[in-house]
C-alpha cells in the first residue's frame, strides 16, 4: 500500500512525498498543459477549415453543452468505482480521440461534421472527468496537508494557462510550414500531438498509483440504484445540512455576481475608457490569472480552519469592493491592481472553500458534491452574462456598482448567518483534533 507524507517538515514537503500525489501531479500538470494547446488549435482548425465564426460558436457551444449536461452524472459514477478508473478511462478516451485528431489533421481528412462529433465528444468525457479530477485528492492526502495539495494541483492548473496558449500560439505560427494535406494546418496537427502526447504521460501515471488512489468508500459498495438515484442522493445529502446548503448558496451568488460583470463589463471598460485598448483588456484578463496563482501559492502557506467564518465574508465584501471600483477608473494601472487583489482573494478562497467541502463530506459522496459545486459556479453562468449586456447599455458605472452593492450585501449577510458561526466551532474542532 502506498504510504502517504509523514507529519515532520513543511506541507509542502510532506505531499510531496506522497508518491501517488507525486504521479497525479506530474501527469495532471502536463495534462492541463496539453489541453491548452487543444483549446487553441481547435478553434483555429475550425477557422481553417470553415472561415466561419458561426461554425466556431457551433463547435464551442456542442463542446459546452454535454460538459454541462453530464457533470453530475460524472459525480455519480466516481462515487460508485472510484476517480481514478474514471480519470483513467476519460484520458484514455481522449488519447485515442487526439491522436486521430492529428492523424486527419496531417492527412487532410477532417471535415466540418467530424469536428461536431469531435466536440460532442470532448464535452461528453469531460463531464466525467471533472468531478472525478476534483474529488481525487482527499483520497491520497492525510487531512491536515489537503489545502496545500489542492493549492499545488490548482495552481499547476492556473501556470498552464498563462504558459500552454502563448506556446500553442507559436507552435501553430511557426508550424503552418510543417507539411500538411491541408495549408496551413501543419502547427494545429502538432498542436493536436502534444496534446495526445501529454494524455499518454497521464495515462501511464494513473496507473502507476497505488491503490489508496484506486480505493472505493466502504459506503459506496452499499449505493443502490441507478445513476439517477444517485443523482437525487448527492443532493439531498447537500440540501438536508444546513452548513453545506449556505455554502452552495452563497457560492452561486458570488459567481452570479461576479462572472457575469466581469466577463462582459471588463471588454467594455477596457474599449470604451481606457486609452490602451486591447492592450488594457489583455493585461487585465492577465492580471486576474496571475492573482489567481498568488492566491493558490497563499492558500497552501497559510491555515485557515480556525478564521474561516471571517475570511470567507472578508474575500466576498473584497470582492463588492473591487468590483464597484471597476465602474469608475480611468486608468489600466488602477484597474489592473484591482483585479489583480480580487484575483488572490479569489484563489485563495477557491481553495479553502474546496478543502473545506472536502473534509466535511463522506467520501463516498464526494464526486457528487464536487460536481454540485460545479454547477453552483457555472450554472447561472449564462443568466449573469445576459443581465450584464443589458444592464450594460444602460450604464457601466451602474453594472459594476450595482454587483459590487450585492456583492457587500451578500458578504454582509455571510458574515452573521448561524451557519457560519457553527462553522467557526466546527472547524476549531477540527483543528484541535488533528493535532491531539
Amino acid at each position: 500500500m502506498t504510504g502517504r507524507g509523514g507529519k515532520s517538515g513543511h506541507p509542502i514537503l510532506r505531499v510531496s512525498r506522497v508518491r501517488d500525489f507525486r504521479l497525479l501531479w506530474i501527469g495532471q500538470s502536463l495534462s492541463l498543459l496539453g489541453d491548452q494547446f487543444y483549446m487553441i488549435a481547435l478553434p483555429w482548425l475550425v477557422l481553417q477549415v470553415t472561415g466561419s465564426a458561426l461554425a466556431l460558436g457551433t463547435v464551442l457551444a456542442l463542446e459546452a453543452i454535454p460538459r454541462a449536461l453530464f457533470v453530475l452524472v460524472g459525480g455519480a459514477v466516481t462515487d460508485r468505482v472510484s476517480a481514478r478508473t474514471v480519470m483513467l478511462v476519460s484520458d484514455v478516451a481522449r488519447l485515442m480521440m487526439t491522436a486521430l485528431l492529428t492523424v486527419l489533421v496531417f492527412t487532410g481528412g477532417m471535415n466540418l461534421w467530424m469536428i461536431y462529433g469531435f466536440a460532442l465528444a470532448f464535452g461528453l468525457v469531460d463531464g466525467f472527468f471533472a468531478p472525478a479530477t476534483a474529488s481525487i485528492v482527499p483520497h491520497i492526502v492525510d487531512g491536515d496537508d489537503l489545502q496545500t495539495g489542492n493549492a499545488l494541483v490548482h495552481g499547476a492548473g492556473q501556470l498552464s494557462v498563462f504558459v500552454g496558449p502563448v506556446l500553442a500560439g507559436i507552435l501553430i505560427a511557426v508550424g503552418s510550414t510543417v507539411s500538411s494535406a491541408v495549408p496551413e494546418t501543419g502547427g494545429i496537427g502538432l498542436a493536436f500531438a502534444i496534446d495526445t502526447a501529454t494524455f499518454l504521460v497521464s495515462v501511464v501515471t494513473l496507473c502507476m498509483m497505488g491503490t489508496m488512489a484506486s480505493s472505493m468508500p466502504d459506503e459506496a459498495s452499499e449505493q443502490q440504484g441507478h445513476v439517477l438515484a444517485s443523482i437525487r442522493g448527492g443532493i439531498s445529502y447537500m440540501w438536508n445540512d444546513a452548513t453545506l446548503r449556505t455554502m452552495f448558496v452563497l457560492v452561486a451568488a458570488v459567481n452570479f455576481l461576479v462572472n457575469g460583470p466581469f466577463l462582459v463589463g471588463i471588454p467594455v471598460l477596457a474599449d470604451s475608457r481606457l486609452p490602451e485598448g486591447a492592450a488594457a483588456f489583455g493585461l487585465i484578463v492577465s492580471a486576474h490569472g496571475g492573482g489567481n496563482l498568488l492566491g493558490f501559492v497563499l492558500s497552501g502557506a497559510i491555515p485557515s480552519a480556525r478564521r474561516l467564518n471571517i475570511i470567507i465574508p472578508a474575500v466576498f465584501a473584497l470582492f463588492g469592493i473591487g468590483i464597484a471600483s471597476l465602474g469608475f477608473v480611468g486608468s489600466t494601472a488602477v484597474a489592473f491592481m484591482l483585479v489583480l487583489v480580487m484575483g488572490i482573494g479569489n484563489g485563495y478562497i477557491s481553495i479553502v472553500l474546496i478543502t473545506w467541502l472536502q473534509k466535511r463530506t463522506a467520501k463516498s459522496m464526494l464526486g457528487r458534491l464536487m460536481s454540485l459545486v460545479m454547477v453552483a459556479s457555472a450554472g447561472l453562468l449564462p443568466v449573469s452574462e445576459a443581465i450584464s449586456g443589458v444592464v450594460i447599455g444602460l450604464s457601466l458605472p451602474g453594472l459594476f456598482a450595482g454587483a459590487g452593492v450585492l456583492l457587500i450585501l451578500v458578504a454582509l449577510w455571510a458574515a452573521v448567518l448561524p451557519e457560519m458561526r457553527s462553522l467557526k466551532l466546527e472547524m476549531g474542532e477540527e483543528a484541535v483534533a488533528t493535532t491531539s
